[in-house]
């Protein structure tokens, strides 16, 4: 089901996400939404679901000056305009900082670029009660522990007000109903509502939960959609940045296992948000999945790998104990083995290098054996070559294929050979010294070592 057949409501869909916060309590000097999780910025998973969810307009409200969070933002939702947030005076304020969006009658969807863990299908809950005349949509959770939220305040099933913990009376503190920030607001009333927020509060602040009590005040329906409380969870440093993590591949796993993948040992697989595991896909335990990856049906990933950047064609095998990355491809049925790395390189049906080996910057053809030890000296210092191995070819042992250069389909590399010209197909290649046997000669040359020491003693 879509979001517009989920939620047939006639108006476009505008979302501001704010994501000015400075995130001091991360101890880091890259901005609080750029930290990552499962590969991407928290700020960019917050952006995917408000695309997933069909918002036709995007704003983010950030601090001004950083553009790595505008580069961010331009890479993770292209066209997306970027308001500043000069000064810091509550939610409400910095929506209102990205007013330019608010004058189209659009429905507006609220988020936070460090509540990572939103869903698109949160985000359509949200909206939807906007479809049945609702002003106002709040998302909220029930929490054991209350302590620090904003507390949403209800008469029965009717939607009183949203009180800060620091407005609230004792008998407030204790709903255990809680604000979890973000909010959906109908199009004919939200600027109306946001431009009436005052500031009459603890902190001096202009909070975008005051929206509620306006919208009760005028008689305007206001919705309550629940939630669970971890998907609505902030980060705020690096312990919450780790839970985030976890809940993330918790997530991330389950869908790859219900997909048809078997993770042997799923709390020791990490995946990237954007990892395809395909039918019947195996990973036994600890295997690293950074981003740009895909896994076609029937292959196999052994223990202790790391992959990155990379496609592995349907019944190719990975490790134990290897690393892929830079765009590298097994096409069908290839295989690499134990202490094996490829960069850039390509390796054909049913082609192997079983261990001990690098490739980088390679065409291997199909079939062609790579010995172990074997690696491409793709770089000189200054810039990067490519070797090519033709189909069937067989690259003896601890060989060094120096770039650029061609190996033929069917050749022969002879073990420890050091290959600097091309190799015709069909050929023998040797580039070693020639070995010299002298019969009785360790003997002597013992006895020689000893008398020196004896002498020197």
């Amino acid at each position: 089901m879509t979001p517009s057949e989920s939620n047939p409501c006639p108006r476009a869909l505008t979302a501001i996400v704010l994501a000015a916060g400075k995130g001091t309590r991360m101890r880091s000097d890259l901005p609080k939404v750029l930290h990552r999780l499962a590969g991407r910025s928290m700020l960019g998973h917050v952006l995917a679901a408000v695309q997933a969810a069909g918002a036709a307009r995007i704003a983010v409200v950030a601090e001004p000056g950083r553009d790595d969070v505008a580069r961010e933002i331009a890479a993770q939702a292209p066209g997306s305009a970027v308001f500043p947030q000069v000064e810091r005076l509550g939610t409400a304020h910095a929506v209102l900082a990205a007013r330019a969006m608010l004058g189209a009658g659009d429905d507006v969807i609220v988020a936070f670029g460090d509540t990572p863990l939103i869903t698109a299908e949160t985000l359509t809950r949200l909206r939807a009660p906007l479809a049945e005349g609702a002003a106002v949509a709040v998302l909220a959770f029930e929490s054991a522990h209350p302590t620090g939220y904003g507390r949403v305040l209800t008469d029965g099933t009717r939607v009183r007000a949203i009180r800060e913990e620091k407005d609230a009376s004792p008998e407030e503190r204790r709903v255990t109903l809680c604000n979890a920030g973000l909010m959906a607001l109908a199009g004919p009333h939200a600027l109306a509502l946001l431009t009436r927020i005052g500031n009459d509060n603890a902190a001096g602040e202009y909070y975008l939960p005051d929206a509620v009590a306006l919208a009760v005040g005028d008689g305007l329906p206001v919705a309550v959609v629940p939630v669970a409380e971890e998907e609505a969870q902030g980060v705020n440093d690096r312990v919450q940045l780790g839970v985030a993590e976890a809940a993330i591949q918790a997530r991330l796993r389950r869908g790859a296992q219900l997909g048809g993948a078997t993770l042997i040992a799923p709390e020791t697989v990490f995946l990237s948000h954007d990892t395809i595991l395909g039918r019947d896909v195996l990973v036994e335990p600890h295997v690293v999945f950074d981003t740009g990856v895909r896994i076609d049906e029937a292959c196999v990933v052994h223990a202790f790998c790391h992959l990155k950047d990379v496609r592995l064609e349907a019944g190719a095998g990975v490790g134990p104990f290897a690393r892929l990355r830079g765009g590298a491809v097994l096409e069908a049925g290839a295989t690499i083995g134990n202490f094996v790395e490829l960069k850039n390189a390509r390796l054909g049906p049913g082609a192997k290098a079983a261990h001990l080996t690098y490739l980088g910057d390679a065409e291997v053809g199909a079939a062609a054996n790579v010995g172990a030890g074997t690696i491409t000296c793709n770089y000189d210092g200054v810039s990067k070559h490519r070797t090519s191995i033709g189909a069937g070819a067989f690259i003896g042992s601890n060989s060094a294929l120096v770039a650029p250069v061609s190996i033929g389909a069917g050749a022969f590399v002879a073990s420890g050979s050091v290959i600097t010209e091309d190799v015709p197909e069909g050929a023998l290649a040797v580039a070693r010294g020639r070995q010299a046997v002298k019969p009785g000669w360790a003997a002597g040359k013992r006895a020689a070592l000893r008398a020196a020491r004896s002498e020197k003693s």
